[in-house]
């Protein structure tokens, strides 16, 4: 059994979702205690009891202590099995954190898999729907496992009320090297608006583009929601490389202005550009768990998060494997698979 303390390193919900995960796969059960101890409001909040839910769903396991608020859990796992399920958070919880927790199981599970989750897709302190379709998901396929996703309806906060649809064909994980990202094929900014004027998505992108100068006038574009999937704004800021696309997002919130909204979510993108790196920070943090199950390969990065060295840090604990982190190309840094 291991024991793991929720409030060091990141001290959130990560911490729940790739010990969930982990679990699963390697059969290792973990109590987990000062759960998202490192945050304002301790405990589980539905998204990651929902996420825990799938968890044992999926993978036949047991779990005392599940509740919202509970700031202890311990977790038995079962054998995964593949199939058809629905789970809806029942708020704008993030629907791609809930599938980060059943992503890995599903994947090298013995058969297909079709999975419905429910809640919100662009949501703050979350990478948004397309980051997981466009992103992620494409360079898992590289890697053996066929995964695509399916955006259903859009969910933001406080309403949710997002779908996704998201298929597996397993297979086994191959080590792969994402070292350079190739030359720039396309760019585009799209800012989402759903239930809210639609000036917000114009004063965004017009902020967006003055920090991101080079990309063309055509590449700017508002996108119109049926009011009925807000209200909420999202804008999304899209690099497509040779080898990876990149996908940064800031979600309109009340009291934080258009502007604020489209020059911070570019001066994001502005730095991964001028990083060299491969992945940016969100890409970092889950291309750890399926790099240590191929059980090698490398990849270049912007700094190294403190998500990410919590999950470095749970991966060794559940699996041996470790990994080097070391300078890269140009600002980027290396991280790669030690046995």
């Amino acid at each position: 059994m291991i024991t793991i303390d929720g409030s060091k390193g990141e001290g959130g919900g990560q911490v729940l979702r790739y010990a969930a995960g982990l679990s699963l796969i390697t059969g290792e059960p973990f109590t987990i205690e000062n759960i998202r101890g490192g945050r304002k409001k301790p405990g589980m909040m539905r998204q990651h009891v929902t996420a825990l839910e799938a968890a044992c769903a999926i993978g036949n396991a047991e779990a005392s202590g599940l509740a919202v608020g509970s700031d202890t859990l311990t977790f038995r796992p079962g054998a995964v099995t593949p199939g058809e399920y629905h789970f809806a958070v029942g708020t704008a919880g993030s629907t791609g954190m809930v599938l980060q927790a059943i992503l890995g199981p599903l994947m090298l599970a013995d058969g297909p898999s079709k999975v419905v989750i429910e809640g919100g897709t662009h949501a703050s302190f979350a990478p948004p729907f397309e980051f997981t379709a466009n992103t992620l998901l494409p360079l898992l396929s590289q890697m053996g496992p066929k995964v695509t996703a399916t955006l259903e309806r859009h969910g933001f906060y406080p309403r949710g009320g997002g779908r996704i649809a998201v298929e597996f064909e397993p297979a086994g994980l191959r080590p792969v090297d994402f070292i350079e990202r190739g030359e720039l094929l396309a760019t585009s900014a799209e800012a989402l608006v759903a239930g809210i004027p639609f000036d917000v998505a114009d004063r965004e992108l017009k902020t967006a583009h003055k920090v991101l100068t080079d990309w063309p006038d055509e590449a700017f574009g508002p996108v119109q929601l049926p009011a009925e999937h807000g209200p909420g704004n999202a804008l999304l800021l899209t690099a497509q490389f040779d080898r990876v696309t990149e996908v940064v997002s800031g979600i309109g919130q009340v009291g934080v202005t258009a502007e604020k909204v489209g020059k911070t979510t570019a001066k994001r993108m502005a730095g991964y550009l001028a990083s060299g790196a491969f992945a940016g920070p969100y890409l970092q943090d889950q291309l750890l768990l399926p790099f240590a199950l191929a059980g090698g390969g490398a990849f270049t990065t912007v700094k190294i998060s403190e998500h990410s060295r919590t999950a470095m840090e749970l991966i060794e604990r559940f699996t041996g494997t470790s990994f080097r982190v070391s300078a890269g190309p140009a600002k980027s840094q290396r991280i790669e698979v030690v046995r």
